[in-house]
């Protein structure tokens, strides 16, 4: 038997509600790409009220567009990220093309941020070496389910997320990663 998801998901197109409904019990909103529209945006902020709403693009730059797009108008919706990784396909990369285990596990560590308070300083962030330091960085984007950007997007997650210094230390040193 399939898990159900309570929430609503957001996706890019058909193919990609026909993987998710392959693999769960659950509802999708299409945004047909970049063409997302004031209508689909207004019925992604009335669910996000009733049911909740999670959104999962495609690991690129429209896929991106999208989440921001949804963001500014719904800040409140929850965020599955997949990597690139494990999205790319024979000819394009995207939510449908990504392996169903990634697919999984993206759902299963969905991520909600708040732009309430700052959980992190910039000092602290310099602090934890990991401008200068990919393998850190997309370290730290994997250990916490924040998907993929570069430093300053990954300084700007972890606030949204209200990771703290001490979590990112935490966890670096639970996977021996200091």
């Amino acid at each position: 038997m399939k898990k159900k998801i309570k929430e609503v998901i957001v996706v890019e197109g058909k193919t990609d509600t026909a993987v998710i409904q392959k693999l769960f019990d659950a509802d999708t909103i299409e945004t047909h790409g970049l063409a997302l529209d004031e209508a689909t945006l207004d019925l992604i902020e009335e669910l996000e009220k009733t049911r909740g709403v999670i959104i999962l693009t495609d690991p690129d730059y429209p896929g991106m567009r999208i989440r921001n797009m949804i963001m500014e108008r719904v800040p409140h919706v929850k965020q599955a990220f997949v990597d690139k990784k494990d999205a790319i396909g024979k000819k394009k990369l995207g939510i449908a093309e990504a392996r169903e285990e990634a697919i999984i596990q993206a759902l299963e560590n969905v991520v909600s941020f708040s732009k309430e308070s700052q959980s992190l300083t910039w000092e602290e962030f310099i602090s934890l070496d990991i401008i200068g330091d990919k393998q850190k960085r997309l370290a730290i984007y994997d250990l916490f389910h924040l998907g993929y950007g570069n430093a300053k997007t990954l300084f700007k997650r972890l606030n949204m997320a209200s990771i703290t210094k001490q979590d990112i230390l935490n966890k670096l040193k639970a996977y021996n990663l200091q």
